[in-house]
């Protein structure tokens, strides 16, 4: 088994530890009200913006979601809450240096042992998410699983479905398309990215994603029988039907849509091993990125 199979399987676990510890967290999370921005960078920027739009759609605050490097320092906010797995990644240490003094931050890790334990205000250590894959999939979900009890939106029920998507068979053929395509609405558009990137970075595949009503304007086109189409979430109505009527396959679920995340985790592995790769070691890539001054 490789390191990114059995930290995946691990996910249910992770999740309803954080769960059961997130009140703990409470003063270092957002409280109602706050103007918020979450910042991350790869995963963590993915998982930045589903727990974006999850807070404000549940009416408390106005949150936005950035890459680490990518953040709009002439917009205020009361605080600025970063995520990132190791603890050393260069955008993420830079931000939470030029925010010292004049924003309150929050940084969610794994590694209690790295710079960015001093780099913030307040901070929560997810040390039993940790990951020695470069591909990242427990801590990733289990932050957000954190932050989604913070606001109230967890149950039991996220975990069993958890547990249902790792016995689960994947859909039949699906490992031999030629192009992957996920989508998501609200909260789970995050999730799509994450799932394609999963694809990119352990079996280098050819993967897009997007919101699903952008589908059809232009994306589709792509679509034939050697295709698939994954939806994280309600799907638009007639979408599916669409999709079909290409030829292309189109893969739904009846889980939570994070827990169905946990399937196109193990479609990405299916896929690199289906190719002679090795998901622990993709190309070009390294745990953290650090760069030089």
């Amino acid at each position: 088994m490789t390191h990114v199979e059995e930290e995946l399987a691990g996910q249910p676990e992770c999740w309803a530890r954080a769960a059961t510890q997130a009140a703990a967290h409470g003063g270092a999370l957002p409280v109602v009200g706050e103007r918020v921005a979450i910042v991350g960078c790869g995963t963590s920027y993915f998982m930045a913006q589903s727990a974006a739009a999850l807070r404000e759609g549940a009416g408390q605050g106005e949150t936005d979601a950035f890459a680490a490097s990518e953040f709009p320092h002439g917009r205020a906010y009361d605080r600025v809450v970063a995520l990132t797995r190791s603890g050393t990644t260069t955008e993420v240490l830079e931000l939470l240096g030029e925010l010292r003094g004049r924003t309150r931050t929050t940084v969610i890790t794994a590694d209690p042992e790295t710079p960015v334990m001093a780099a913030a205000d307040d901070v929560v250590v997810l040390d039993y998410a940790d990951e020695r894959s470069v591909v990242q999939t427990r801590f990733a979900t289990t932050a957000l699983t954190v932050l989604r009890a913070h606001l109230g939106l967890h149950t039991g029920a996220v975990v069993a479905d958890a547990r249902a998507a790792l016995d689960a068979p994947l859909p039949e053929g699906l490992v031999d398309s030629t192009q992957f395509t996920f989508l998501g609405r609200g909260w789970t558009v995050g999730l799509a990215h994450e799932a394609a990137l999963k694809m990119r970075e352990a079996a280098q595949a050819w993967t897009e994603s997007y919101p699903a009503m952008e589908y059809r304007h232009g994306p589709i086109s792509i679509t034939t029988e050697s295709t698939a189409t994954w939806m994280l979430g309600e799907p638009p109505e007639g979408l599916a039907e669409q999709v079909r009527a290409t030829g292309g396959t189109w893969v739904t679920g009846t889980l939570d849509p994070l827990a169905d995340l946990i399937r196109a985790q193990r479609l990405a592995v299916a896929v690199a091993q289906a190719r002679g790769l090795d998901p622990d070691r993709p190309r070009h890539l390294t745990r953290s990125v650090i760069l030089a001054p």
